[in-house]
């Protein structure tokens, strides 16, 4: 199929992009909607700038929209983005995991516009998830945090396997969301095997206000793989 992939730029659009790339399906488009406000219900706000960097990369257009963030209505921004694809492609891909907000929304609008709506990840055990994004090279960071457990230093944090580690421990004992669906951090990608190069952070700066905060990256640049120096 040829699909349109939302894309936010955090790890789990990007890996449900990736994953249906491996199943043999074209992804022709990225759809990436620029919330105006922090708290949108539906999408990411940190660093979202910076997809335009990661779909050069991956040699695939990308189309933006904007939104107020407002509930519901972002979801009438989202419609018009999506409508500028129809008759292009057959499908959308999303990368929800568990979210049924989400996924009903999503899975509503592209009925409405005649298109398939594709969750690879759904319901993907969380643990495994984190597996294969290690064992697929994903280099990810944490770009926001807001739960119980998660402090200043998460921000700008690489994750291994020692993160994912803490994680589940802290998940353990305050209940969150492992993969941060719920809200409790949000991630980005520096790199995967779909860049033809990697994102190296030149300046960057962290917003912490009472118990959560965000990791601006207020400059970026593309190198070589090899030749990175972010560790």
């Amino acid at each position: 199929m040829k699909l349109a992939a939302l894309i936010s730029g955090g790890k789990d659009s990007i890996f449900a992009l990736y994953t249906m790339k491996k199943q043999g399906h074209e992804i022709t488009h990225l759809l990436t909607m620029m919330p105006e406000r922090e708290d949108s219900y539906m999408f990411h706000h940190p660093n979202v700038h910076l997809t335009a960097m990661q779909a050069e990369l991956m040699n695939i257009p990308q189309i933006t929209g904007k939104t107020k963030g407002e509930k519901e209505k972002e979801l009438k921004d989202l419609q018009n983005l999506i409508s500028k694809v129809k008759g292009k492609v057959d499908g959308v891909v999303t990368g929800a995991l568990y979210s049924n907000y989400q996924k009903e929304r999503i899975d509503t609008i592209a009925k409405k516009l005649g298109l398939k709506s594709e969750a690879p990840l759904w319901n993907i055990d969380l643990v495994k998830y984190w597996e294969l994004l290690l064992e697929n090279k994903f280099e990810i960071i944490i770009t926001a945090v807001a739960a119980e457990g998660l402090d200043e230093k998460w921000l700008g944090r690489k994750i291994d396997k020692n993160a994912v580690k803490e994680l589940i421990e802290i998940s353990k004992k305050n209940k969150i969301n492992i993969a941060g669906e719920g809200g409790e951090f949000e991630t980005f990608v520096l790199d995967c095997p779909l860049f033809s190069k990697k994102i190296e952070i030149v300046e960057a700066r962290k917003d912490w206000k009472g118990n959560s905060g965000v990791y601006l990256i207020e400059c970026a640049r593309t190198v070589p793989k090899q030749e990175s120096i972010y560790k």
